[in-house]
C-alpha cells in the first residue's frame, strides 16, 4: 500500500525557516519523481518543486527558486523540502506526492498518481 506521510509544518514569522518531510511507504521514493505542492486558502494547489527519479536533479517553481531547497534520502525513503526567508504569501497547507515510476518530471497536479494528508504552514508575526 502506498503512502506519503508529511511533517514539519507550523507557524513560523516571516524571514524564517521550517523543513518539511515527506516519509514514503510500500514503494522506493527514489524510483519515482516526488513533488511539493501547496494550497493557500482561496486558490487552487501549485506545484512548488520535484525531484526526479534516479538521478535527483530537482526543479522549482519561479516563485520559490532561491528559497527553497528540495532533497532526497534514499535510506530513510524521505524527501525533505527547506523552506527559508518564508514570506506571509507562503502560507498554505502543503503536500508531497508521487508521480509512478518511469515518468518525467513535472509541476503539474494532475500528473501525480498518489497524495499525502497535508500539513499546514502558516507564516505570520
Amino acid at each position: 500500500q502506498v503512502e506519503l506521510v508529511e511533517s514539519g509544518g507550523g507557524l513560523v514569522q516571516p524571514g524564517g525557516s521550517l523543513r518539511l518531510s515527506c516519509a514514503a511507504s510500500g514503494f522506493t521514493l527514489d524510483y519515482y519523481v516526488i513533488g511539493w505542492f501547496r494550497q493557500a486558502p482561496g486558490k487552487g494547489r501549485e506545484g512548488v518543486s520535484c525531484i526526479s527519479s534516479g538521478d535527483g536533479s530537482t526543479y522549482y517553481a519561479d516563485s520559490v527558486k532561491g528559497g527553497f531547497t528540495l532533497s532526497r534520502n534514499n535510506a530513510q525513503n524521505t524527501v525533505y523540502l527547506q523552506m527559508n526567508s518564508l514570506k506571509p504569501e507562503d502560507t498554505a497547507v502543503y503536500y508531497c506526492a508521487a508521480r509512478h515510476y518511469g515518468r518525467a518530471w513535472s509541476l503539474l497536479v494532475d500528473d501525480y498518481d498518489y497524495w499525502g494528508q497535508g500539513t499546514q504552514v502558516t507564516v505570520s508575526s
